[in-house]
């Protein structure tokens, strides 16, 4: 009854806002605003890196509501903590405000355990590019260090997430 009631609360959210990935709105935002926009200032790329890591911090603690706490949704929360407290830290170097966390307007959240895990396979797939695209271009070391180290978190991520999909199969 829990699960079906918190699926129902974020199913009016998600209508009331208007907002679905699954309907191509919300692009601009994360790793897929990331992927469209061609022209990235510094700031706009540590604007997505912290968009789609708060995102995935959000669905993985939704999905945990739903499913319980389940691997590898609760080791990747945690990497997901450490990620958002290494950007925060280049924020800071740089002097720059933190965006704030809304990314509870954006999620939208998987009908099965099964579709989780290919969100997730999903989610770490664009997020890989995103990082690609960010590491092509001419950055400050500490920030291409931290770039780096969020793309290979992400690799790591996603053989997990391929790894739970393959029991479906």
């Amino acid at each position: 009854m829990k699960r079906m009631n918190k699926i129902i609360v974020v199913m009016l959210v998600l209508f009331t806002a208007g907002i679905s990935f699954a309907f191509g709105e919300g692009a601009s935002y994360g790793a897929r605003g990331a992927l469209e926009d061609k022209t990235l200032t510094l700031e706009e790329m540590l604007k997505y890196a912290i968009q789609d890591e708060f995102l995935a911090r959000r669905e993985y603690e939704e999905i945990m509501d739903i499913y319980g706490e389940i691997r590898p949704f609760s080791n990747i929360i945690r990497s997901e903590e450490e990620h958002i407290s290494m950007l925060k830290e280049v924020y800071s170097d740089y002097n720059l405000p933190v965006p704030e966390d809304d990314s509870q307007e954006h999620i939208v959240l998987p009908g099965s355990l099964k579709e989780a895990y290919e969100t997730g396979v999903q989610a770490e797939i664009d997020n890989i590019a995103m990082y690609d695209a960010f590491l092509a271009e001419d950055l400050p070391d500490d920030v291409r260090d931290v770039f780096e180290r969020l793309k290979r978190a992400s690799e790591n991520h996603l053989r997990a997430f391929q790894n739970n999909l393959r029991k479906y199969q």
